[in-house]
């Protein structure tokens, strides 16, 4: 068999399952299709801490760590 271009792809694909896993068991029991336990919510709860980043501490900044310039323009400037 031909060596993998990316020999950590697989290992990250079943992390991302794993992940939606988790997910999918606290959206059931949040829509009361599935009972999990107060330990099970809470061990489901840290294990997708440790799969997906947490984005509320993601800061964004510019070129040199300089502030991050956004500009928005109006579609009727585009034209």
């Amino acid at each position: 068999m031909a060596a993998r271009l990316n020999p950590r792809h697989q290992e990250s694909v079943r992390e991302k399952i794993r992940a939606s896993q988790l997910v999918n068991a606290l959206e059931n029991h949040v829509l009361k299709r599935r009972k999990m336990g107060a330990t099970q919510v809470s061990a489901a709860l840290g294990l997708l801490r440790k799969c997906v980043p947490d984005l509320s501490t993601t800061e964004l900044t510019g070129p040199g760590g300089k502030d991050l310039v956004v500009r928005f323009e109006s579609s009727d400037t585009l034209a």
